[in-house]
C-alpha cells in the first residue's frame, strides 16, 4: 500500500508496562509521536478499566462481589461482565469443561507454584477440591442481569480469558479512533491489525518452550490474534519432572505431556480462552476440536519437542 505523496510518513510507536499483573506492550502506527502517545494512552485506559472490573485483588470488583455471594444470592452486574461470563460458559460447553472460569475454587494451598512446593498434592485431596469447579453451577439471569454461583465456596476468575478480552477491547477502542494499524501484546496473547509502515504484515515469533526468549517459528499475521499457553510460564519441578501451572479441572492435578499450545484466531479473547483447554484436552482431542471451528488454528509442542498443527497452517 503506497502512501500519498502529501501524506506524512507513518512510524511505529511502542510502550511496555505492567497491567492486569502481566507485561503489556502496545504498538501503534501513527503520523507522529504525539498522536502515537495519545493512542497508546487510550489503550492503557481501556485495559485499566477492564482490570478494575475483573480483578479479584480488589474487594469491590464485580468478580469479588459475585464470589462473596456464592451460595447466598444472585449479584447484579454490568452487561459487559454478564456477557463475558456468558461467552465463557459457551467455551466451557464446546471444550466439555476443559475451560472453566470457576477454576478459582481451587484452593491456593493446593497449588501455589512457588519454591516452597516440594511435592505433589495428594490425588484424593486434589479431587475433593475440584468438586466446586463446575461452570454448570453458574446461574445467569439475563432479564435481571444477575450472576449466581450455586455452591458456597465457589469462585470465578478470568485468568484464562481476561488478558485476551482486554487486548481485544483496547484494539476496538483504537479502531474507533481511526488507528489503522497496531498490536496489543498481553504477555504473548496478542491482537494485531493493519500493516506495518512499510506495507508488510506484522511478523510474530512463536516462543520456543525450552528458551522462551527465542522463537522456533515465525508467522506473518494481520487482523488476527495469537495466544500461547506454555509450561515455561509458571511451573514447579518435583523429582526432576516439570509440572505446568495448567490444572485439569477434572482431577485438580497439572497436565503433563504438552510443552505449549499456540492458538491463532480472529479474536484475542477467543484465542486466549482456547489455549489452556486444548492443553487439558490433549493433542488428538484438542486438534480434532480446533479443526471443527472455522478460522481457528493451533500449534502444539509436546514433551519430546514434536510439533503438531491443525489443518491449513503454514509455519516459516
Amino acid at each position: 500500500m503506497k502512501a500519498e505523496n502529501n501524506m506524512p510518513e507513518n512510524q511505529k510507536y511502542s510502550r511496555s508496562l505492567k497491567l492486569m499483573g502481566n507485561s503489556f506492550t502496545i504498538t501503534v502506527v501513527a503520523e507522529n509521536e504525539e498522536k502515537g502517545n495519545e493512542d497508546i494512552n487510550l489503550a492503557i485506559e481501556e485495559i485499566s478499566r477492564i482490570e478494575r472490573l475483573l480483578t479479584t485483588y480488589k474487594e469491590d470488583s464485580q468478580t469479588n462481589i459475585i464470589n462473596e455471594n456464592a451460595g447466598i444470592r444472585p449479584v447484579k452486574v454490568d452487561l459487559e461482565v454478564f456477557s463475558l461470563i456468558e461467552r465463557s460458559i459457551g467455551i466451557s460447553r464446546i471444550t466439555q469443561g476443559a475451560f472453566d472460569i470457576t477454576y478459582g475454587s481451587i484452593d491456593k494451598s493446593l497449588w501455589n507454584f512457588d519454591k516452597s512446593m516440594t511435592k505433589l498434592p495428594d490425588a484424593q485431596a486434589a479431587k475433593k477440591m475440584v468438586h466446586l469447579i463446575d461452570y454448570r453451577n453458574i446461574i445467569l439471569d439475563r432479564a435481571n442481569m444477575t450472576v449466581f454461583l450455586k455452591e458456597k465456596g465457589m469462585r470465578i476468575g478470568f485468568g484464562g480469558i481476561g488478558k485476551g478480552y482486554a487486548a481485544e477491547m483496547a484494539k476496538q477502542v483504537l479502531l474507533e479512533r481511526g488507528v489503522q494499524s497496531g498490536i496489543i501484546n498481553a504477555s504473548g496473547d496478542l491482537s494485531a491489525w493493519g500493516l506495518q509502515p512499510d506495507g508488510r504484515k506484522w511478523t510474530i515469533g512463536v516462543a520456543d518452550p525450552d528458551s522462551p526468549n527465542a522463537a522456533f517459528s515465525y508467522m506473518e499475521i494481520s487482523n488476527k490474534a495469537v495466544a500461547t499457553s506454555g509450561n515455561y510460564e509458571k511451573f514447579v519441578t518435583i523429582n526432576g519432572k516439570k509440572y505446568s501451572h495448567t490444572i485439569d479441572p477434572n482431577t485438580g492435578l497439572p497436565i503433563t505431556g504438552i510443552k505449549s499450545v499456540t492458538i491463532i484466531a480472529s479474536n484475542a479473547e477467543f484465542a486466549d480462552a482456547m489455549a489452556t483447554p486444548i492443553a487439558v484436552m490433549g493433542i488428538r482431542a484438542g486438534l480434532f476440536l480446533i479443526d471443527q471451528i472455522p478460522d481457528l488454528y493451533c500449534i502444539i509442542i509436546d514433551e519430546g519437542n514434536k510439533i503438531y498443527t491443525s489443518k491449513n497452517i503454514n509455519l516459516k
